[in-house]
């Protein structure tokens, strides 16, 4: 006699039973567990990182302060005038048909953290021509609570993506999210790949599960698929895995979390980028042992929705097989 299933009997258990299908049953209980033991906790796992986002009163007292120097209007106008941004990646062994090929690069989007921001964000995402989508991470304002306002905010955002929309989880997102991106069009990476053909030729793409706050990315289950001679592009919510992910070979690595420091001394100079690594990795190009990298600063705003000599940012990577 085989044994049934278990019927889920409420929305929590069928949720779980989704992602436990969708994901293998043990990166869903570790990231839902996860989540539950840290959710909204100022200092993360190793009790070393400190979380200024997890602060409930921080987004007061930042507002209260840079309304002392007269700087509020002033940053909260800087969030909602989003500039384009252009990066070529040159890779001389890239297939033929992908010269040209354009990447639309959106993180850090915040989208229930203030609506003016975001249609700003629609309505430029609307104007633009591109091949592909990618997004790396942070829809929510918080990183804790209910998902309604990010959700609604990311369907409202997906009309307005053209094609294929590729996406990774950041450390403001929860895993309880899946389910819903993808029931409205986004492919969702979660520690995987996909291959990306156009014109009968093909690069890789991978992406992991968030690796600053919850700590639940892997690399080698992304990319073991990789062929050794494929073109491959990683999708990260954070940089900080940028050495792991050079040694592992991928040749492209996108990501954001940074925000590119949002509130920054004249001359674009981050006060703190909350992230754990060189601070030249912190916005824009840059490469490291052979891999190429780019951290976007973000269209949105966290904890408070200012921006101070880092404007918000979409931004548009083309590749190319000749000179830069």
């Amino acid at each position: 006699m085989t044994a049934r299933a278990r019927t889920p009997k409420n929305q929590d258990e069928l949720l779980e039973y989704r992602l436990s299908l969708r994901l293998g049953p043990v990166h869903a209980r570790q990231r839902l567990g996860i989540e539950r033991e840290y959710e909204a906790q100022v200092f993360g796992q190793d009790r070393a990182s400190f979380h200024l986002e997890n602060v409930t009163s921080a987004p007061a007292f930042i507002r209260v302060c840079l309304q002392l120097v007269g700087l509020f209007r002033r940053g909260q106008a800087n969030s909602r005038r989003l500039r384009l941004a252009h990066n070529q990646f040159r890779l001389p062994d890239l297939p033929a048909a992908f010269e040209g090929y354009r990447i639309l690069h959106l993180t850090d989007l915040h989208v229930d953290m203030d609506e003016a921001n975001l249609q700003a964000v629609i309505a430029l995402v609307e104007s633009l021509d591109y091949d592909l989508c990618v997004l790396t991470g942070d829809y929510r304002k918080l990183t804790w609570g209910p998902l309604d306002g990010a959700l609604d905010g990311m369907a409202r955002l997906r009309d307005a993506i053209r094609g294929q929309a590729c996406a990774v989880l950041g450390n403001h997102d929860s895993v309880r999210m899946v389910p819903g991106l993808e029931d409205m069009g986004y492919t969702l990476l979660m520690n995987e790949m996909i291959p990306i053909e156009h014109q009968g030729d093909t690069l890789y793409l991978a992406g992991v599960d968030d690796a600053h706050f919850y700590k639940v990315h892997n690399l080698q289950r992304a990319g073991d698929d990789i062929p050794a001679s494929g073109i491959s592009i990683l999708l990260s919510h954070t940089p900080e895995i940028w050495r792991e992910a050079a040694h592992a070979g991928y040749d492209l690595f996108l990501c954001g979390h940074t925000h590119g420091g949002q509130i920054c001394l004249p001359g674009g100079i981050p006060v703190t980028l909350d992230s754990d690594c060189p601070r030249r990795l912190g916005r824009g190009y840059w490469q490291a042992n052979g891999m190429q990298g780019y951290t976007s600063p973000g269209a949105g705003t966290s904890v408070v929705n200012v921006r101070l000599n880092c404007p918000p940012e979409v931004t548009l990577h083309t590749l190319t097989r000749g000179p830069a």
